[in-house]
């Protein structure tokens, strides 16, 4: 009679099928490391193209602006005022 599998020959075959599963996500893993690195790579080689033109001072443009938002806001609230409505 065979009984079928014995419990050795099931630890075994299940202790390849985890080792097979593990490797197969450790080969996807160190390809998604490649793949990361690659990526960053080429955005930095892209980003440096435009490291040389001068950017824009966030200090000065932002204080203006805000400076002429109170002002059309004050002048709201004065015709406001003045009209009644």
């Amino acid at each position: 009679m065979d009984r079928g599998m014995t419990i050795a020959d099931m630890l075994g075959q299940s202790g390849v099928l985890s080792l097979l599963g593990m490797g197969v996500v450790f080969g996807f893993l160190v390809i998604l490391v490649i793949a990361v690195a690659v990526t960053g790579k080429i955005i930095q080689s892209l980003g440096d193209k435009n490291a040389g033109s001068p950017k824009p001072s966030a200090g000065t443009g932002g204080a203006a602006r805000t400076t002429a938002v109170a002002a059309a806001i004050s002048a709201a609230v004065a015709e406001y005022r003045k009209t009644g409505n």
